[in-house]
């Protein structure tokens, strides 16, 4: 697999329109706009995402929108449930998925961050041999979705106290999958929180699960499979199967924002 996808060795902005590519100024306000507060390398995601099964953008979007996002989390007009963790067996603490329309700025990253993903999930489908493409535009992909019955929409914000913790799991929500999402940490670690490591499980074929735990500060994002992944092995690729938690927190407390891009039935 060519870890670089389409773009070769460039490194690439999330999309922009001409008159913000030719100024400056306007690019950082069209990724203001879009909650973004950064430029991202994509061939390095995608080298990170083949060679290790997750990848950090640091920086995703700016601490005055991590406070905007946690601060909100008691704003029940916002959301279309709230999950207690416990009561399913899913772990300790709780999450709130957001309803439609979702927050504008929220709206326009999960589509921004879409499209170069999308083109890295098309390459890791080819690669497993999985006939599945996407689309280029997230509507087109959420079209896909709507039309089978998963309309519920699946960005979430999750909170965590002293205590909690996220089990091992799959955000899996229908027969149509997105092989990836992304995860941002909205609070300050070592201030708001201790403890709470985001981490990984890869499960290889007749071998041991191996195990990586990714650090994070305020508005950094991880990227990594949903389910999912190819693997180079001696002779062919082949699949593995990923799992996602976070471990127990030791003090505090710990907000996330979940972006998933997919909808559920």
């Amino acid at each position: 697999m060519s870890p670089g996808g389409a773009h070769g060795r460039r490194a690439v902005r999330l999309p922009l329109g001409r008159r913000a590519q030719a100024h400056p100024a306007r690019a950082r306000a069209w990724r203001r706009r879009r909650g973004v507060s950064v430029a991202i390398g994509w061939d390095r995601i995608g080298a990170d995402l083949d060679a290790h099964g997750c990848a950090v953008v640091q920086g995703l979007i700016d601490a005055r929108e991590c406070r905007a996002y946690a601060g909100a989390y008691d704003d029940e007009a916002r959301y279309r449930s709230r999950v207690v963790m416990e009561r399913h067996g899913f772990g300790r603490g709780e999450y709130r998925y957001f309803g439609y329309p979702l927050p504008e700025g929220l709206a326009a990253l999960r589509a921004a961050l879409y499209e170069p993903l999308a083109r890295i999930a098309n390459r890791w489908h080819e690669a497993m041999g999985i006939e599945t493409r996407f689309p280029a535009r997230h509507g087109e992909f959420l079209a896909r979705c709507h039309a089978a019955g998963q309309q519920r929409p699946t960005p979430l914000i999750l909170r965590y106290r002293e205590g909690d913790y996220n089990c091992l799991h799959q955000d899996l929500y229908g027969e149509h999958v997105f092989p990836l999402q992304v995860a941002v940490l909205l609070s300050q670690p070592r201030e708001d929180f201790t403890g709470g490591e985001f981490v990984l499980t890869e499960q290889r074929p007749r071998m041991q699960s191996r195990v990586e735990v990714v650090g994070l500060g305020q508005g950094d994002a991880v990227i990594f499979p949903v389910n999912q992944r190819p693997l180079n092995g001696t002779r062919s690729v082949y699949r593995v199967s990923m799992r996602h938690g976070v471990s127990r927190l030791l003090s505090g407390q710990r907000h996330t924002l979940g972006i998933i891009f997919h909808d559920a039935e």
